[in-house]
């Protein structure tokens, strides 16, 4: 028991960082959100049982044209498709022991910031560890979800218009120095760019629906730069 609960308060402890990174980016999710005609608890209760911010982002525009259930269900499929990927790497740090509803819980909190803090974890993973990192994290998530959302509500649209641009911002802090530095990084961003103009302006593409369109884009780029940069066995030996 006392084991555990020192687990447990290192998650806590560990997961302070990715809550407060949360925070910022969830603000932005909220404030999106709020834009595309969701209430407060609408985006709060969005961010508690969905905890991917690809996922909730790509989802704010078919929410606001009323898609059909099954073209958001097969986006986010894609879309959070690496999630099953890492539920079954970290499966493999767990005991025997641990039961499926407790495995369940795990996989509930699992996101890139957390899966890497708990793949570097030394020895058996302890559930109660990936407790302390989801309950802090899914905290700050929720939080900036419910900040962003209300302040969205009450702020002067211009203000909501101008905080909104956050988001590109931190998506362009994350992908031009990768692109500088790795062709394979920069030709998916440009082929995607590529690839999305098209569809939004070519005259068959543009009336194929959001949703699909981004989920076309997604298998063909990554499928394409899988096939033309593959990693060499020594890179997907250290990660």
């Amino acid at each position: 028991m006392m084991e555990n609960f020192r687990e447990f308060r290192q998650g806590l402890i560990n997961g302070v960082p990715i809550c407060l990174g949360y925070l910022a980016v969830s603000f932005a999710f909220g404030i999106q959100a709020s834009e595309a005609g969701l209430s407060v608890f609408q985006a709060s209760l969005m961010s508690l049982t969905n905890v991917t911010s690809a996922g909730q982002f790509s989802s704010l525009e078919l929410i606001h044209s009323n898609a059909a259930y099954a073209e958001m269900a097969l986006l986010q499929l894609v879309v959070n498709l690496r999630y099953m990927l890492m539920s079954t790497a970290l499966s493999q740090k767990l005991s025997s022991k641990v039961n499926t509803l407790r495995r369940c819980l795990i996989a509930y909190g699992v996101t890139d910031e957390i899966f890497a803090l708990s793949v570097v974890r030394k020895g058996r993973l302890n559930p109660a560890y990936s407790y302390g990192l989801i309950v802090v994290s899914v905290f700050g998530w929720v939080m900036g979800t419910f900040l962003g959302a209300f302040a969205g509500q009450i702020m002067p649209q211009r203000l909501i218009s101008a905080l909104g641009l956050a988001i590109y911002g931190m998506f362009l802090a994350i992908i031009i120095p990768e692109a500088r530095e790795k062709m394979a990084v920069l030709f998916v961003v440009v082929g995607a760019m590529a690839m999305s103009t098209l569809f939004t302006y070519a005259p068959v593409l543009k009336n194929i629906s959001s949703g699909f369109r981004i989920i076309i884009v997604t298998i063909i780029i990554a499928g394409a730069a899988a096939a033309l940069a593959p990693k060499e066995e020594e890179e997907t030996a250290d990660a």
